[in-house]
């Protein structure tokens, strides 16, 4: 079927594949990192061993090995290997690989069905896998860029076990780098080096994903070995000022859509709460870098100026909004000076959530309460009916008393109830001085022991 005459393609590796695709691992010794699964003790490694490979969900940013970890268990599994993507591939193909699986179960033979990006399918394509996975037709493994608990049915993920993938760090992209130049699949033979120092500026253009160090390698390396080839006399070396020359720049690992923009916005607004400038300055050049839109990091900062600092420092709300306005005046790239100013002047205030929770059990009052009626006193006497009906009498205006009275605004029923509770930081330890004396004078006059 046309899904089996697919399943060459996506394992072969030609001569003109990619660098990348040439230097993919073909067994478990070959892949470098992931130890935790594919170590000596590794879940999968002895999962592969013993021929009991349960249905996998493979979770991690591009080019951790996740489509390499597939590839590997093809080879070393027993069982038939199937092919989906979910870019291409619908419920029409799920149930042809579905009734090759049952045809190869009649057999006596086990069916693998790997699934590349898996969070793109939707529910009803998870739903029709979900019962061949959990009768044993075949076993699952999904490779996603995207948080499962977010993309993933509950019933599926619950059938899976989830294998999280990390970066590979500094020294396992150095490793990769070394084997390519070794190995014949990349440029083993060819007499191309790489010096200490471009070898280490890859390495970090690489953040963590072997296909890009990878890319970035191949990238400098074919027209120098094609110069070569015109010119005995040069020396296939990479070198730190050819990487400069060379359009070699790396892309944060940040998806204004995906999970990573969620992480990174966390992290951001938990470094601007806990008073650390640092770092909020850190997780905002990583936003910048990845061309994150600053109105969208300006309303965040406002939401946070309200939220998180309130009224222990006033002026933060009117900082946080000029950094808007600023954005919109001046746009990118003098805006971010701005946005920094913000950032660190929010993550330096001093901190309240006291306005945030007081609206929440002020809404908890509403919905416990109902609408409650405006007290007659507080209500606005427009016509002579409403004055008629006593509306507005014994309303006493605080200016008049000297800027307080010790009169009631709340509807009866919660005539003693306080939301609003400021804390001693900042600008808010004055105002919950005064607030304190204000409640005494009220439950004073109210006939409430103070």
């Amino acid at each position: 079927m046309a899904l089996a005459k697919r399943l060459p393609d996506l394992f072969d590796q030609t001569p003109r594949a990619p660098l990348a695709e040439r230097m993919r691992p073909r067994t478990l010794d070959e892949v470098v990192g992931q130890q935790l699964w594919l170590g000596p003790e590794g879940f999968v490694r002895k999962a592969l061993q013993s021929d009991r490979l349960p249905s996998l969900l493979l979770w991690g940013p591009p080019g951790v090995g996740k489509t390499t970890l597939a590839r590997v268990v093809a080879r070393h599994s027993q069982a038939r290997f199937a092919a989906l993507s979910a870019v291409l591939d619908g419920v029409q193909q799920l149930r042809e690989l579905v009734a090759e699986a049952q045809a190869a179960g009649r057999r006596g033979e086990k069916t693998v069905c790997f699934v590349d990006e898996i969070h793109r399918w939707g529910r009803p394509q998870q739903d029709a896998l979900l019962p061949h996975v959990e009768s044993g037709t075949l076993s699952l493994i999904g490779a996603t860029t995207e948080n499962p608990g977010h993309s993933l049915t509950a019933a599926l993920l619950s059938r899976c076990v989830l294998v999280v993938l990390e970066p590979l760090g500094p020294a396992e992209i150095e490793l990769v780098l070394e084997r390519t130049l070794a190995d014949p699949r990349g440029y083993g033979g060819t007499g191309l080096q790489v010096d200490p120092e471009a070898l280490q500026h890859l390495v970090a253009q690489a953040d963590g994903d072997a296909r890009r160090a990878l890319t970035l390698l191949e990238a400098a390396a074919e027209p120098l070995l094609e110069q070569c080839k015109q010119d005995h006399t040069l020396a296939p070396m990479i070198d730190l000022q050819l990487l400069h020359r060379a359009p070699l720049r790396k892309g944060p690992r940040y998806d204004r859509q995906g999970d990573e923009h969620y992480q990174v916005v966390s992290a951001f607004i938990k470094s601007l709460r806990g008073s650390d400038p640092d770092a909020a300055l850190y997780w905002l050049a990583r936003m910048l870098e990845a061309g994150e839109d600053p109105r969208f990091i300006c309303r965040r900062l406002v939401i946070f100026a309200s939220e998180d600092v309130s009224n222990a420092d006033p002026q933060a709300l009117q900082v946080a909004i000029a950094a808007s306005q600023a954005h919109e005046l001046c746009g990118l790239p003098e805006s971010r000076l701005a946005l920094a100013q913000a950032t660190t002047y929010l993550a330096c205030a001093a901190k309240s959530k006291a306005s945030y929770l007081g609206l929440g059990l002020a809404q908890q009052a509403v919905e416990r309460w109902g609408t409650l009626p405006v007290p007659d006193h507080l209500r606005n006497p427009s016509s002579s009916v409403d004055k008629a009906l006593g509306w507005g009498q014994g309303y006493r205006d605080p200016h008049a008393d000297g800027g307080f009275n010790d009169q009631g605004y709340l509807p009866e029923a919660l005539r003693h109830a306080e939301f609003y509770a400021p804390t001693r930081n900042g600008h808010e330890a004055r105002i919950a001085e005064r607030l304190a004396l204000w409640r005494q004078l009220r439950r004073g006059s109210s006939g409430q022991e103070p």
